[in-house]
């Protein structure tokens, strides 16, 4: 990273419970960012279901929506990590909102060309108690890329119960060293290309 100015990370949480109520997803995305933080990365979260986020693809959908004042967030920072609960094998509602609202950004263009968020790095971090991670982590990827995200290498950390199973994520005594060392390997890597890209950026669209 370049000495003038450390990058940044936003965590997206995108858990269908409302703040102050604990959270795997939310302790999940807590443990990406401490990893990105012992890597010089500042770090904020927000819990979007705390906040109106009005259904639509507009950067701003009117009054009462929001989004525009988190979308602001994810246009200063560097790296994005969007962390989603399974429901249904699906990631959740509120990711998919996200998603969708993030999709304005293809057409807001820089002066070469290229949409807003290319040449920022996203961060995938998945919880659930059914099997079903990796399909939720390649829907996210393929959303995150087509809007512009970069993808890093092992670019995402999960945790599943078993089968039918009833923990959660928050209630493990300990972390499984199989998940910690995803979430490093993630942090580690996106941290890595987000300075990268900040310094040579894609080529211009135009």
């Amino acid at each position: 990273m370049t000495a003038d100015r450390p990058l940044s990370a936003l965590a997206l949480v995108c858990s269908l419970k409302k703040s102050p109520t604990p959270s795997s997803s939310e302790l999940l995305a807590e443990q990406v960012c401490e990893q990105l933080r012992k890597a010089g990365v500042l770090t904020e979260a927000v819990r979007c279901v705390d906040y109106a986020i009005a259904p639509g693809v507009e950067a701003d959908m009117g009054d009462g929506d929001e989004w525009p004042s988190i979308r602001q967030k994810l246009l200063n920072a560097d790296i994005l990590v969007l962390a989603t609960p399974i429901w249904l094998g699906h990631p959740s509602s509120v990711t998919q909102r996200v998603l969708e609202r993030m999709d304005a950004e293809l057409s807001n263009t820089d002066d070469a060309g290229r949409p807003a968020m290319v040449g920022k790095v996203a961060v995938v971090a998945v919880v659930g108690n059914e099997d079903g991670a990796h399909k939720v982590v390649a829907d996210c990827f393929q959303g995150l890329n087509d809007i512009g995200y970069t993808i890093s290498a092992q670019g995402c950390t999960y945790w599943n119960d078993h089968a039918m199973g009833s923990t959660d994520f928050k209630e493990l005594d300990e972390v499984p060293e199989e998940v910690a060392s995803a979430t490093a390997a993630a942090a580690r890597n996106a941290a890595f290309l987000a300075g990268a890209l900040r310094d040579a950026q894609y080529p211009p669209y135009q």
